[in-house]
């Protein structure tokens, strides 16, 4: 059990502070995580040009999220807000969070603070979120429809 946060922290380290391929300045990654700790949805800002960097971003990025989630499980405890600010920082690189009142987590993770922004933002994509999960026609094992997606977008191009 000891060697998993070890291999974690290993696999983190490889995000470097620097490298151009993990994300452009302004740039943001979404992700709405389920609560058996699995992404449900996810989404960059401004969108990857290549599948090059998407690769590395999903493999560099979703492990900052990932290793986040364990402080957003303590936080969230001691607060009533769903709106947890920012949980963590990398490198040059924040994680925000926010818990919706089912324990569906939404982790953003940025490269410039804006704290305003960004819970403008986790307002706007828990509103589409909510709206999402009260259609009859969703099945919440079903891939999330185009129009959830392009509204997210749309938020992101708004908010950042």
């Amino acid at each position: 059990a000891a060697s998993g946060p070890v291999l974690l922290l290993f696999v983190v380290g490889q995000l470097s502070h620097g490298d151009p391929e993990t994300m452009p300045a302004g740039g943001c990654l979404f992700v709405i995580v389920g609560t058996d700790d699995k992404p449900i949805y996810q989404a960059e800002f401004p969108e990857a040009r290549s599948q090059r960097r998407e690769d590395t971003l999903h493999l560099n990025q979703l492990t900052v999220i990932h290793a986040a989630l364990d402080m957003v499980d303590e936080l969230v405890w001691g607060t009533q807000a769903m709106y947890l600010k920012q949980v963590d920082r990398f490198n040059d690189f924040y994680v925000s969070a926010f818990v919706t009142a089912s324990h569906a987590r939404f982790m953003l993770l940025h490269d410039a603070r804006n704290e305003d922004g960004v819970k403008q933002f986790f307002t706007d994509a828990y509103e589409a979120y909510v709206r999402l999960l009260m259609n009859p026609f969703f099945d919440s094992g079903a891939k999330v429809p185009a129009s959830f997606d392009q509204r997210i977008r749309l938020l992101g191009k708004k908010h950042f």
